[in-house]
């Protein structure tokens, strides 16, 4: 498998990021092995579902986020209702847009983990981790939301485990709008679940146009990632990818 770009600044200013995104089923299965994935895949960004937040959840992020090297940026709490951004100490946060979703009476509260950063001299951009439910009607609300957290005309990037496949309504309104990463610049395998039999693409990133995606894929072959740890740490397996951030204006410019 080809060796993904190393995040970090380009000559011109713009910034390589490598973004991951993980659906950790609460840290009910091997944690540690949960922290071990992702440090493996270096992410600077990392768009969390299904953190922890039923038992102590500030705790059990702030665990994470030790483990693995990076700060929270954003979710994690009730108002996000389970999606959590982590991000390395590079990763500047503008904002934060953290939304609780209308909810169906019988289903579980759900909600989008977002901040607005700036990474060295690029332009700032809007992330957004998302766990959409499992009922259908519901879903298609929560994916007309999503666009919604990003101001016009805003870069960003929307990551997370969309309980769709890519042929479902949903998913392909917002792939109309978005890049969806994968097929974009495919790298590393498709299917997102299950871990021992992954036979369904349910996670995905999306990007907006202006930023130019290096790669997406589930990194089985990556250097450093025991597939042992794939197995044992959730029931699904991470997506990692590599967009091309561009660069702000110098002040002044028009």
């Amino acid at each position: 498998m080809t060796d993904l770009p190393e995040s970090g600044a380009e000559s011109d200013g713009a910034q390589r990021v490598r973004v991951l995104s993980y659906n950790i089923r609460s840290l009910r299965d091997d944690r540690e092995a949960v922290a071990r994935v992702i440090r493996a895949c270096r992410p600077d960004l990392v768009c969390v579902q299904e953190s922890p937040r039923y038992w102590k959840p500030s705790k059990q992020a702030a665990w994470l986020a030790r483990r693995t090297g990076t700060v929270i940026l954003a979710g994690g709490g009730r108002v996000a209702a389970g999606p959590l951004l982590l991000g390395r100490m590079r990763v500047d946060v503008l904002a934060t847009r953290d939304r609780l979703l209308p909810k169906t009476r019988g289903l579980h509260a759900r909600g989008f983990a977002t901040a607005l950063v700036r990474i060295g001299r690029s332009v700032p951009f809007a992330v957004t981790s998302c766990h959409l439910s499992l009922d259908p009607d519901e879903r298609q609300r929560q994916f007309a939301l999503l666009p919604g957290q990003f101001d016009p005309g805003e870069p960003g990037l929307i990551a997370g485990d969309f309980n769709e496949h890519p042929d479902g309504p949903g998913w392909r309104q917002l792939a109309a709008d978005f890049q969806d990463a994968h097929p974009t610049a495919p790298w590393g395998g498709t299917n997102t679940s299950v871990p021992d039999n992954p036979y369904q693409r349910i996670d995905a990133v999306f990007a907006t146009r202006d930023l130019t995606v290096l790669g997406c894929g589930v990194p089985h072959d990556l250097p450093g990632l025991d597939p042992a740890d794939l197995l044992a740490a959730t029931d699904h397996l991470p997506l990692l990818a590599v967009v091309r951030v561009p660069a702000a204006a110098p002040a002044g410019d028009d």
